[in-house]
């Protein structure tokens, strides 16, 4: 029998649900449903005549509670462009075959995700693969013959004929899903990953030969064995993390060497070469931090991949590798570059174009292979992502997001800098919209080292008013609040409630170099709590703030931050907590990924003031309240940091509620899922600042 709490939260929940999604504050503001109308571009890739460009364009269904991506095909030239792949469910990961005559892409439309390839002057796709293991991330060789991808099989059958490996991994499926015993056995770590028990399988590394859109033989497993052929934390993956040489006769892939128990605590990855029939494994890297990224030139003498220095540290610098293929000496390309490589990409014109932050915002850059030139930026606002050379060599296509635009597909020439809009697919829907564009600040944060956040008032803002603040922190601790579009937390949909946005970017910060980067390591209430302070000064200081009615919210890092804040400040009306760390211990037992929590705070039995900075510790001082959102499927901070905090809270009669999803990872996701999250977090919002 359903008891009258639970039936008075959920009649609570229904009733957020209608009243707090009023629409926003000021007329033109962007509401969530605007904002879940949008459409999301991705992924794209020029054809090899330069004619279109395929992408990848996601919208979200409020209806069917789910995002459908399909594939389209934008003209160069001018033009209307038009779904291309398009299914109910997602079609994705477009690649062209060399020729230019087909498209090979990813498909769910038949369940598992499967490689499908569609002729381009017309005709239907076929499905190139049929594996129970599902197949993802198709690309082509450079001569066109076979098409590699990935697939996450049980390894203990990766090494039988490729008929027998797959009865096996199906019956094992099958297994798995019709079992009325669902235990599982672990005699390894990780159990879980992100939002997933781990259940045994590895992502390999296979080719098909095809030949006029149809497969020729079975696909071959290039991997077999017990590791991944490419990371299984995507804090180690930029792009596909393996690349055809030029000759199609091999393939380089990133796997980590380290033995299977011992991933979890290791960030080492090498980069291998493995031949196209899979006898010849050689590793071309074995220093013991990470390397990935591998790219061969077009004319096959370099491979370039990103590596980091520091072993165990996620968040180390990514250096640019350049490996000569035919002396076989490596150079840093970007060792005196005080900046991360985020992806890398080869031009026909024989340069590369990094992906890379740059005090609030992410730049494409060009280097030149040979020489010791610094990158030239070729960009200089918003934040770019996605980058692709070019067809004719000159160029670089790439998706553009700022905080007051989502992703616009554009090129930009590298010689001159000119950028050209290709598509922006949201114009219309936009017209009438009222973004504010941000406002760049700096205050001198702990020990007088600048500190810059992003400041976004209201649609309409009028300096004689006063406005209430709320106090964004990043997550991370190392990432950064970027001039770039989300669809998550989205500080547009924020200040349209009618508050102001203060999104600074402390120490641990990315794209502001390395040394403040690293400086939240083991210090996570030390220095970055001074620096958010100094911002919050700055904003107390303006006279358009409204330093009564202040909040501050946060998620993951950030939401750590607000369980630090409880113990530390009374200079917030209010908080939000999602998905927050509150007690460090519990945190370590229990997160994916051990090599963040030992480099961060180190082993709690063995590291001297392990928890130190734990939140719980401090958990008598608590009395803001709280509003805290954490979810079952987060297995990168486990919902019992969530509970944990509430339980603390409610104790001590601490105003607080929490807001749980049974079906969600670390991330609210579900379109619907993210109505609730925008409308229960604004209801409590003006309940408090209003």
């Amino acid at each position: 029998m359903m008891s009258r709490a639970i039936r008075t939260a959920l009649t609570l929940g229904m009733a957020v649900l209608v009243d707090g999604m009023r629409a926003a504050e000021v007329p033109g503001g962007l509401t969530f449903e605007r904002l879940a109308s949008l459409r999301r571009l991705s992924d794209p890739q020029p054809s090899p005549d330069g004619r279109w460009i395929a992408c990848v364009v996601s919208t979200p269904d409020l209806a069917t509670n789910r995002t459908d991506s399909d594939v389209w095909l934008v003209p160069v030239g001018g033009g209307v462009p038009r779904k291309f792949a398009a299914s109910p469910k997602h079609d994705r990961h477009p690649r062209w075959s060399p020729d230019g005559r087909w498209l090979a892409f990813e498909s769910h439309r038949d369940g598992e995700p499967q490689v499908w390839i569609q002729p381009v002057d017309g005709g239907e796709a076929r499905a190139v693969t049929r594996l129970s293991t599902g197949a993802s991330a198709p690309v082509w060789s450079p001569d066109g013959s076979r098409i590699a991808f990935l697939s996450s099989v049980f390894p203990e059958f990766s090494g039988k004929p490729a008929a027998e490996s797959e009865r096996l991994n199906r019956e094992r499926i099958q297994g798995l899903e019709k079992g009325q015993v669902k235990a599982r056995v672990y005699d390894a770590l990780p159990v879980r990953k992100w939002d997933a028990m781990n259940d045994g399988r590895r992502n390999h590394l296979f080719v098909v030969s095809v030949a006029q859109g149809a497969a020729v033989k079975d696909p071959v497993d290039l991997t077999p064995g017990a590791q991944d052929a490419v990371p299984w934390s995507s804090t180690f993956a930029s792009g596909d993390e393996f690349a055809w040489a030029a000759d199609s006769r091999s393939l380089v892939h990133t796997p980590s060497p380290a033995p299977v128990r011992e991933e979890s605590w290791s960030t080492d990855h090498n980069v291998v070469s493995v031949s196209v029939d899979g006898a010849r494994h050689e590793p071309l890297t074995t220093q013991p931090a990470a390397d990935g990224c591998p790219q061969f030139s077009p004319d096959g003498r370099w491979l370039a991949y990103r590596a980091q220095a520091r072993a165990g540290f996620e968040a180390d610098r990514w250096q640019l590798m350049l490996r000569d293929l035919k002396t076989g000496r490596v150079h840093g390309r970007t060792r005196d570059w005080d900046h991360s490589v985020e992806s890398i990409a080869w031009s026909k014109g024989g340069w590369l174009v990094l992906e890379a932050e740059s005090k609030g915002r992410k730049l494409l850059w060009r280097v030149d292979p040979e020489g010791d030139s610094a990158p030239r930026a070729l960009t200089s606002v918003g934040s770019a992502s996605d980058a692709v050379a070019g067809a004719d060599g000159a160029s670089v296509v790439f998706l553009e997001s700022r905080m007051d635009s989502p992703a616009v597909l554009k090129s930009v020439d590298a010689a001159s800098g000119r950028v050209v809009t290709v598509w922006d697919p949201n114009a219309e829907a936009r017209v009438g919209w009222d973004l504010p564009v941000p406002e760049s600040v700096t205050v001198k944060g702990a020990g007088g080292v600048p500190v810059q956040l992003w400041i976004l008032k209201p649609p309409g803002f009028d300096p004689a008013k006063r406005y209430p603040l709320v106090f964004w922190v990043h997550g991370g601790p190392q990432g950064a609040f970027l001039d770039s579009w989300s669809y998550r937390w989205n500080p547009q949909v924020w200040a349209a409630e009618g508050w102001v946005l203060a999104m600074p970017n402390p120490r641990g910060s990315t794209g502001f170099g390395q040394k403040f980067t690293d400086d939240i390591s083991r210090d996570w209430g030390g220095k970055v709590f001074k620096d958010l302070m100094a911002a919050l000064d700055w904003c107390e200081r303006q006279p358009w703030v409204d330093r009564k009615r202040m909040a501050a919210a946060g998620a993951s890092y950030g939401g750590y931050m607000m369980n630090w804040f409880q113990g530390r400040t009374d200079r917030f009306k209010t908080l939000v907590t999602h998905c927050g760390v509150f007690e460090f211990h519990s945190m370590y037992g229990s997160t994916d990924e051990l090599w963040f929590d030992e480099w961060e705070h180190g082993i709690p039995w063995k590291t001297r003031g392990f928890d130190r900075d734990s939140p719980d510790r401090f958990a008598a001082r608590f009395r803001t309240p709280n509003l805290i959102i954490h979810n079952e499927l987060d297995y990168r901070v486990p919902v019992g940091q969530g509970l944990a905090l509430f339980t603390a809270l409610q104790r001590q009669g601490v105003e607080s509620r929490l807001l749980y999803f049974p079906d969600e990872g670390h991330w609210v996701l579900k379109p619907q899922n993210s109505r609730l999250w925008h409308a229960t977090i604004f209801e409590w919002l003006h309940r408090h600042l209003d």
